[in-house]
Parts: C-alpha cells; sequence; structure tokens
C-alpha cells in the first residue's frame, strides 16, 4: 500500500486529494504536488474507515484539534467520546487521543470507530503505562515496547503519531548547560529524557527511526514529529535545548520524505508574543516547509482558567506566520482533565484564532463569511447573524436572554441603535 506523499509523487490523485481539493477551493494538481514536496498533508490511516479527509499545510485553511483521551484519575471511555461528538460538532478537524487509564487499547479503538475526523495518539504513553505495570518504572521501558506500540496503533487506523525522536543526548544536554527555569514539560519528552539519563544511553526513537518509518509507510501514517523540549514557560522558550530538537527535527524530516513518509512538526508551547513570528519561520526554514502543528503559543504564563485566550492570541499570529495546524487549549489547562464544556470552548476560541489568521493570509473564500455577517448585521437580520454564528446555539442563548422575540435592535443600544438610524436617513436622503 502505497503512502499519499508516495502516490502523489507518482502523478496519481487519490480520493483523499479530490476530496481534500474540493473542500479548499484548490486546484487538485497543484495540491498533489505539495503532497509530493511534503509541504502539505492528508493524515488517512489506510486501516481508518469512515473518515472524511483533511489536508494541513501550505495554501490549506487553518485546521484545529481537540485533545481527549482517559486518566488514571478518570479512566472511563464513555466521557471521552462525549467530548468527540462535541468536538466533532464543534467544527474540530482532528482528535488527539491521549489516554492513559485502563484499557488503553479499548479506548483508542472506540474513538477511531466513532471518528470521523483524523485521529492522532502519542505511542510513548502507552508504551510507558505498560513498562510501569509489567516492571515497576519508565526507565525500564524496551525498545520493543516502543516498536510494539506504535505497530499495533498504526495497524488500529491512527492517522498520526506524535514521535519524540528529537530529545537526544545532544537535546538534552544543551537544555541542562544553558539551564531552565521548568525543564521539560512534555509528558512525553520527559519520559524519553528520563529514561536516557537513567540508562545513560540514546534516545530509541531516534536510534530506531528507520523501523519507525516502515510502519508508518506500510499503514499511511503520518509522523508528528513531536516537541519534546517545547518550552513551558516564557523564559524558557527559544533556548538551546529547544533549537537542538529543532535541527533534529529537519533532518528526520528529510530521512521521512525519502521513504514517503508524510511529516508534521510539532512546536511551542509558552512563547513571548514577540517571539512567536520568528519561531514559526524558523521551523519552516530548518524543517524544509513541513506543516507546522503548534500548542497556542501560549504569550503569558499567568493566565490559569484562561488559557484558551492566551492560546487563541498567540495561534493567530502564529498561523497568520505559517503555523498550519492548531492544538486548542481549553480553559482547563494546567488545572485538570478538560470537562465536555471545556473542549466545546477550547475549539470554538481555536476555530476563531485558525479563521482570523485565514482572513489575514487572505486565504481565498476566507473573508466571504465575515461579509454574510456584515450584510446580515446591516439589515438587522437576527437569524441569518446567528446562522452564520461560528457558535450559533451560543450566540442565540445570548440573544435571547436579553431581547424580546420581535425587538429589532439589540438591548445593548435600543431605541438608539446605529444601525437602524443610518438605515432610516440614507433611505430618506435617497
Amino acid at each position: 500500500m502505497a503512502t499519499q506523499m508516495q502516490l502523489a509523487r507518482a502523478g496519481k490523485i487519490t480520493r483523499e486529494m479530490q476530496a481534500v481539493a474540493k473542500q479548499e477551493g484548490i486546484d487538485v494538481n497543484l495540491l498533489r504536488k505539495r503532497i509530493g514536496d511534503g509541504q502539505v498533508v492528508i493524515c488517512a490511516n489506510v486501516n481508518h474507515k469512515g473518515l472524511t479527509p483533511y489536508g494541513v499545510g501550505k495554501g490549506l485553511r487553518v485546521k484545529v484539534n481537540a485533545n481527549i483521551g482517559t486518566s488514571s484519575t478518570y479512566p472511563d471511555i464513555e466521557p471521552e467520546l462525549e467530548k468527540l461528538a462535541e468536538a466533532v460538532r464543534c467544527g474540530a478537524h482532528s482528535v488527539m487521543d491521549l489516554s492513559t487509564g485502563n484499557h488503553i487499547d479499548e479506548s483508542r479503538r472506540a474513538i477511531i470507530a466513532h471518528s470521523p475526523i483524523m485521529v492522532g495518539t502519542v505511542p510513548i504513553y502507552q508504551a510507558t503505562v505498560k513498562a510501569i505495570k509489567e516492571r515497576g518504572a519508565v526507565v525500564d521501558m524496551t525498545v520493543e515496547d516502543l516498536l510494539e506500540t506504535i505497530e499495533r496503533q498504526a495497524k488500529d487506523g491512527v492517522d498520526f503519531m506524535t514521535i519524540h525522536c528529537g530529545v537526544t543526548r545532544a537535546a538534552v544536554k544543551a537544555m541542562r548547560e544553558e539551564g531552565r527555569l521548568m525543564d521539560i514539560v512534555s509528558r512525553g519528552g520527559s519520559f524519553i529524557a528520563g529514561w536516557m539519563l537513567h540508562n545513560k544511553a540514546e534516545n530509541p526513537l531516534y536510534e530506531h527511526f528507520d523501523e519507525i518509518l516502515s510502519i508508518c509507510e506500510r499503514y499511511d501514517v503520518t509522523l508528528s514529529l513531536g516537541d519534546g523540549m517545547r518550552p513551558g514557560c516564557l523564559a524558557d522558550a527559544s533556548d538551546r535545548g529547544q533549537i537542538t530538537e529543532l535541527l533534529t527535527l529537519g533532518e528526520l524530516t528529510q530521512r521521512a520524505w525519502d521513504r514517503g513518509v508524510q511529516v508534521m512538526i510539532e512546536g511551542p508551547g509558552h512563547v513571548p508574543y514577540d517571539q512567536i513570528e520568528a519561531n514559526v519561520k524558523m521551523e519552516k526554514e530548518l524543517c524544509h516547509g513541513a506543516p507546522f502543528y503548534v500548542l497556542g503559543p501560549l504569550v503569558t504564563d499567568i493566565a490559569p482558567g484562561y488559557d484558551h485566550i492566551t492560546a487563541a492570541i498567540g495561534g493567530t499570529l502564529a498561523a497568520t506566520a505559517g503555523a498550519d495546524f492548531l492544538c486548542y487549549v481549553t480553559p482547563a489547562e494546567h488545572l485538570a482533565l478538560p470537562t465536555i464544556e471545556d473542549v466545546h470552548t477550547g475549539v470554538i476560541t481555536s476555530r476563531i484564532a485558525a479563521h482570523a489568521a485565514d482572513v489575514a493570509k487572505g486565504l481565498p473564500g476566507a473573508r466571504d463569511w465575515d461579509i454574510a455577517m456584515a450584510e446580515a448585521r446591516k439589515v438587522l437580520d437576527w437569524d441569518k447573524q446567528l446562522a452564520l454564528a461560528i457558535d450559533p446555539a451560543y450566540a442565540a442563548s445570548k440573544r435571547s436572554a436579553r431581547n424580546t422575540p420581535d425587538e429589532g435592535a439589540c438591548s445593548m443600544c435600543g431605541d438608539y441603535c446605529a444601525v437602524e438610524i443610518m438605515n432610516s436617513y440614507l433611505h430618506e436622503d435617497k
């Protein structure tokens, strides 16, 4: 079975390419070329049935991911399936199953079976849980644990996988020599760094990268090269540890492309606003234009409970500068496992950031939505305004709570509505 990248290079247009080209309003041959060049990915595992394919990368709408999954504290899969349904309803383009609770295989298979959108995972989570249960510690994890987990998840239909293969001994050394306030905050990054430091060995994900590529090639799994060295606070942004990892990811991107395996690059993290654009441009340069998948970036550390907002501020700038994929941040970030309400808020907030960037970049058709809303507002067509809202039910609840059903203007201005006044006098002037 060939990958989307291999087929694109062979001049073949797949069903998935046709679907994405239609969604985006882009010429399918241009899309095929960009897939072949690695500038666009279509994360579509050959075993994920019922998938609506989406493209991520150059010239396409910015996409949004929602994280779900069980934990040791909340191991039940049913609430996570409800979160999946809510994420899909709110317009997410993918979900990542970050399950670490009981029955990880069953949870993942249920999510894939119920998901019409891309599903991503972080295989080291499951490999680590296995090592702890069977041998007592993360540092007792084996290469076989990692490769077997990657293979099993690929076979189940996972569309993209975060692999922390850039957390090398050199990256950890660079981080330690420079010094960090928060060290490593990536869960996967901390697992692999702890393993390396205890065993005094190189990262097995880096050393066995060719074996990982063979698995990804077999099932057309897109590699999401993980940012295990991402900064967890503003003070650690853009340091030597982060940049050393990014250099390695650029090397691994080329190795993956040589095999015809699709690649995305994951990015920070907590980054001061004035450093975001430089971080995006650096990734695009060092990783040869591969699609960039960012968490936030969060532009301040002081807003627990409101980090969906700090992430949207950073995400808009990152996407305007060239990032292609936003991982949502919910109000529960840094505080708790997100609820279904948090998932709703996180997806909608990230979609606002993504759309704002699409407009700023002049993406064809992006402003049409805003123009339609403006036209509806001009004539006070409330039904149309609510239908066009990014979150129609929420907008309708706000409208109905403080207005009477037959009220033309809103209760903010009442009899002194600027729109009504201008409509009246401009028409009178004619």
